[in-house]
């Protein structure tokens, strides 16, 4: 749940028709960014370049660098809990011991999977599938109650598919079928990797795509997922029990939590309704190739390099990325997946220091008070709803740079080199496993609010409606978005219009469902709510059908980034008119770069379909038009691309 409801900055595919450079009256974002689109590579192992990414990049190098001096030179690390990552950092750059190890690593998954042949053979097993994290047709995850965020509870999620969208499977939609069949010679392949024949390997396979077919009517899409507040399915134990009963959930996850649950969350009834259907006699071979395929197609990232690449093709294909990132960058990687704290921790002791946390908390408290001030002259809405909106920009929580303190759950990650017999996969699991007992654990425990959705070394930022909290990671704060060599109205452009989106979404369409508690409660008018609505169609409908990379921007899909985006835009432009040394076309010729991106056009084509964020083209320009002072800025007239007429340009907050 929690992926679902952070809302980030984060989004959105670069302009890769641009060729020619333009007026900026005519178009902001390839003013600023056609030059630069013209010679511009993307990576090899990379979707898209420039923006986040070159920051993303450049982070990595650093850390790349950093983990090779730990790795020579182990007695330099100070902190334990690094010295731990750094040894899964090792196991996986062993590619020597992971090409003579083969699969074996894998025997005891494929013990467990071979062992369940029959629908009672998984009712038995259920509650260890669950602990030991094997494929099921459904998910769990304990998060904080949406309606009461003091207390813990279990959600219960439907199974991942094949595709990235259920969009994907639509009968005209030619980029699934290209996928699919990616996937299913991707499939095929590792399958006789692991001494199947060609036959069987072919049986398999599809016997698993008929079982992910029988998923793909009972789910959501992205843009029904995008109302993420419609996941909020609450049901009494005893009740959720009848959906399924072919599934025994009554033994498997009171043995999984500890306890027996009061109340569990449903986030897709339909599927759950209809899981029965699923779960039958005839089904079960659909299933158990299904189960197969995905627990070995998941290994093959942990076990040899042959198996490393001919596993991510299908991840690959779906992004356009031509390589596979080189061995360095996949033993870092997964190194910062598991310690992600601790590695964002460190990064942000060194690279970034509480002088420059401190200077941009204040800035984030400026923008909250802009926000304030611009509530309180607001015209559309009662006295009684700008209070509530004033009291709950008062109680968010700000978490710049990096957390002081870890998650104790990093104590208890340990690795085993291979020096004490230990290999990659094997670890890994172990890994998991921890997690995911801390993460059951929660249920019985209050909601820690002092945790951090995102690491100090992460190029993002966010906010989460359960916490109300804002999160600015330490990797974020540096130019373009913010550096104290540039202008006030160039951070105003940058980081401060990134500050003002997080606040804003506070008030998006589904932030605006919760309250400064970060309890999902109606604290608006009738007519209030009613106006906003009114204003967040009006966005719907801006960017609804604009033509992009050769298809269509969804609306609907997008509009909470938009909501964001906006708002974020317009406060951050408050602050810098305020500014004695403003400068209008240094704020927006910044707010352009920030959103500078090259992407394959597989990539592109994902992202049109999945994400919540408009194009980042898109987000420069129409957001841009949206604002008076962009047309004083430039002296646009209406003779010129970018104008807009007055009653066209969108705003509300």
């Amino acid at each position: 749940m929690t992926a679902t409801k952070l809302r980030a900055v984060r989004g959105g595919a670069g302009d890769t028709t641009a060729a020619e450079s333009a007026r900026v009256q005519d178009n902001l974002y390839l003013s600023v960014n056609g030059e630069w689109a013209k010679t511009a590579e993307i990576p090899a192992d990379r979707p898209r370049t420039g923006g986040f990414s070159d920051l993303d990049e450049g982070v990595e190098k650093q850390m790349l660098a950093d983990f090779a001096g730990f790795r020579a030179h182990p007695e330099t690390i100070k902190n334990p809990l690094l010295s731990e990552a750094v040894k899964l950092n090792e196991l996986a750059l062993d590619f020597q011991k992971r090409d003579a190890d083969g699969v074996k690593p894998a025997a005891t998954i494929l013990a467990q999977v071979k062992s369940i042949k029959s629908w009672a053979d998984f009712n038995q097993q259920l509650s260890q599938l669950i602990l030991n994290g094997i494929v099921k047709p459904f998910t769990l995850d304990v998060q904080p109650d949406m309606k009461n965020t003091a207390v813990n509870l279990l959600y219960i999620d439907v199974p991942g598919l094949i595709l990235p969208d259920k969009t994907y499977y639509a009968a005209d939609n030619e980029n699934g079928k290209q996928l699919l069949a990616v996937w299913t010679q991707m499939a095929e392949a590792v399958l006789q990797k692991f001494a199947y024949s060609a036959a069987e390997a072919t049986k398999l396979v599809d016997q698993a795509k008929q079982f992910d077919a029988l998923i793909v009517p009972l789910v959501k899409n992205s843009e029904e997922l995008a109302d993420y507040t419609k996941q909020y399915n609450p049901y009494t134990f005893a009740d959720f029990l009848k959906l399924a009963p072919e599934v025994d959930f009554a033994t498997a996850i009171p043995a999984v939590l500890g306890e027996t649950p009061e109340k569990v969350v449903v986030t897709q009834p339909h599927y759950f309704e209809n899981l029965s259907q699923l779960v039958t006699a005839a089904n079960f071979p659909f299933y158990q190739s299904w189960l197969l395929v995905n627990e070995l197609l998941g290994t093959t990232g942990f076990l040899t390099e042959e198996l490393r690449q001919l596993g991510g093709t299908y991840g690959r294909a779906i992004g356009g990325q031509k390589e596979a990132p080189t061995q360095e960058k996949h033993a870092y990687r997964l190194a910062n997946g598991y310690f992600d704290d601790v590695v964002g921790q460190y990064y942000g002791e060194h690279y970034f220091g509480d002088a420059a946390r401190q200077d941009v908390a204040k800035m984030v408290k400026t923008m909250i008070n802009v926000y304030k001030n611009r509530l309180a002259k607001n015209n559309w809405l009662s006295q009684a709803t700008k209070d509530k909106a004033i009291l709950k920009l008062n109680m968010i929580e700000i978490k710049v740079g990096y957390p002081d303190k870890l998650q104790p759950v990093y104590q208890q990650l340990k690795v085993t080199p291979a020096t004490e017999g230990g290999d990659l996969l094997n670890n890994l699991l172990a890994l998991d496993k921890v997690l995911r007992l801390n993460n059951f654990a929660k249920v019985k425990k209050p909601v820690d609010r002092s945790r951090w959705a995102m690491p100090g070394n992460l190029v993002n930022a966010c906010y989460d409606p359960s916490f109300n909290d804002i999160t600015f990671p330490a990797a974020i704060l540096q130019a373009p978005f913010y550096s104290l060599e540039q202008s006030s109205s160039q951070n105003y452009g940058g980081i401060g219009a990134v500050i003002a989106h997080e606040i804003s979404h506070a008030f998006d369409n589904n932030g605006a469902k919760f309250d400064e508690k970060g309890n999902m409660t109606n604290w608006w008018t009738k007519e209030d709510y009613s106006a906003f609505e009114k204003r967040t169609q009006a966005m719907i409908k801006e960017f609804d059908g604009i033509p992009y990379a050769g298809a269509k921007v969804n609306g609907k899909l997008v509009i909470s980034e938009n909501v964001a985006d906006g708002g974020g835009l317009s406060c951050a432009l408050s602050a810098a008119k305020e500014e004695a040394d403003l400068d209008l076309q240094a704020f927006f010729i910044n707010w352009a770069m920030v959103w500078r991106l090259k992407a394959t056009k597989a990539f592109n084509q994902l992202l049109l379909s999945i994400d919540v964020h408009a194009p980042g083209p898109l987000r420069a320009n129409v957001q841009a038009q949206n604002m008076d002072e962009f047309y004083e800025a430039f002296n646009v007239t209406g003779k010129d691309g970018m104008w807009l007429a007055p009653a066209d340009r969108v705003n509300i907050w």
